[in-house]
C-alpha cells in the first residue's frame, strides 16, 4: 500500500481510503471486515453523520475502541436529521456544527476527529460562520483537521481563499473529468489534498451494463468502459485501471472506495498493490471521450 499526506495536512494515508456508508447493520461482521482492511494496509475511514442516522460511525466506533492511534477517522457534518425521521436538511450554521460534532465523537467513541468534513455547501451558506466552527473546534482539539466534501467550484473556491481546509472531496473519475477543468490545479497549486470518490463512476467502468452517464451517451459510456478494458487487457481488472485513472492526478491523495463485502474489500487492497498507470496508457484513456466540464455552481 502506497500511502500520500494529505496535502499540507500531518495525515499520512493509505491511497486506497475505506468508504463506510455502505456498510450493514451488523456490528460484529462490520468490525471484522474493517479489521481485515486494517491489517492489509488501509488506515483511512470515511464515515458521516447522515450515514444511517448515525449508525455507521458507531459501529466505525464500535470497531476501532482500542485500536484508535492505528487508524485516521474521517466523518462529514452539515445535514441535520429532522426530530420525526423524514429526511434530513442542510445546516451549516456555527452552532449545529459545534452541537453535532459532540454525537459524533460519542458515536466515534474518540475525543478527537482527524478529518471533520462539511458535508456539502452552497455559495449562498454562511461560509466564514461554517469556518469559526471549525477552526474553534481545532483550537479545542476536538478535531484535527477540517475539509469540505463539494463538486462546486465556486464553494471550493470561496473555502480555498477564506480558510485553512485541508482536503476537499469530490467525485472524479474517467467519465467525470470536471475536476480536470481547473479544480484540481488550483487544490494541486494550495496544498489541498484531493479525496476522490466515483472512481468506478456507478461501477459503469468495472463491467455494469452501459447506461447514459453526466451528459455522456449510453455508447460513449460503453467507449469508456471499452477503454478501460483494452488497457487493463487480461492481465488487470477493468476496476484497478479506472482506480489508477483517478489516481495519476498529482492532486488526489486517496480514492474513496465505498466497501461492504471481503470480495470488495480485495479487489480494492489488490488496486493498492498494482503500478501506476504509464503517460501513455494516460493518454489513451483521456483520447476516448471529450471531457465534461461544470455546467452549473462555476
Amino acid at each position: 500500500m502506497n500511502y500520500n499526506l494529505l496535502g499540507k495536512s500531518d495525515l499520512r494515508i493509505s491511497e486506497i481510503a475505506f468508504g463506510c456508508m455502505s456498510l450493514g447493520s451488523d456490528h460484529t461482521a462490520n468490525a471484522k471486515l474493517l479489521h481485515r482492511a486494517l491489517e492489509q494496509g488501509i488506515n483511512f475511514f470515511d464515515t458521516a453523520d447522515l450515514y444511517d442516522k448515525g449508525t455507521n460511525e458507531e459501529t466505525v466506533g464500535k470497531a476501532f475502541a482500542g485500536m484508535r492511534e492505528r487508524v485516521i477517522i474521517a466523518t462529514k457534518v452539515g445535514n441535520q436529521w429532522r426530530p420525526d425521521g423524514s429526511g434530513w436538511d442542510w445546516n451549516p450554521t456555527k452552532s449545529y456544527i459545534l452541537q453535532a460534532v459532540e454525537e459524533s465523537l460519542r458515536r466515534l467513541q474518540t475525543d478527537y476527529i482527524d478529518l471533520y468534513q462539511l458535508h456539502g455547501g452552497t455559495i449562498d451558506d454562511p461560509i466564514d460562520q461554517t469556518i469559526e466552527a471549525f477552526e474553534l473546534l481545532k483550537q479545542q482539539g476536538k478535531i484535527r483537521h477540517y475539509g469540505i466534501s463539494s463538486i462546486r467550484p465556486n464553494v471550493i473556491r470561496e473555502y480555498v481563499k477564506r480558510s485553512n481546509i485541508a482536503s476537499v472531496m469530490l467525485q472524479y473519475s474517467l467519465l467525470d473529468r470536471r475536476p480536470e477543468e481547473e479544480v484540481l490545479d488550483l487544490l494541486q497549486s494550495q496544498g489541498i489534498g484531493v479525496l476522490a470518490r466515483g472512481s468506478l463512476a456507478q461501477g459503469l467502468l468495472a463491467g455494469k451494463p452501459a447506461k447514459p452517464y453526466l451528459g455522456y451517451t449510453l455508447e460513449e459510456v460503453q467507449q469508456a468502459a471499452e477503454a478501460i478494458q483494452s488497457v487493463a487487457g487480461s492481465e488487470r481488472p477493468a476496476a484497478e485501471v479506472a482506480v489508477r485513472y483517478t489516481l495519476h492526478q498529482p492532486a488526489v491523495s486517496a480514492a474513496v472506495l465505498g466497501i461492504r463485502t471481503y470480495e470488495q474489500l480485495d479487489e480494492a487492497l489488490q488496486t493498492g498493490k498494482v503500478a501506476s498507470l504509464t503517460t501513455e496508457e494516460i493518454k489513451a484513456l483521456q483520447q476516448t471521450l471529450q471531457a465534461n466540464r461544470y455546467e452549473q455552481h462555476r
